[in-house]
């Protein structure tokens, strides 16, 4: 197997990759989640 296929099967599986964590980042499950954590700076300012 030479550079230029292990470099290209590299490049799919990094844009698979990617891909993946864009869409769990995205998805409506985690909304609540990320807007909770979202607040935890604020909430510790005020001593909540």
């Amino acid at each position: 197997m030479n550079f230029t296929i292990l470099s290209s099967v590299v490049t799919v599986i990094s844009l698979i990759v990617f891909l993946g964590i864009l869409y769990w980042a995205f998805s409506s499950g985690n909304k609540e989640k990320f807007e909770k954590l979202a607040r935890l700076p604020i909430d510790n300012e005020n001593g909540n």
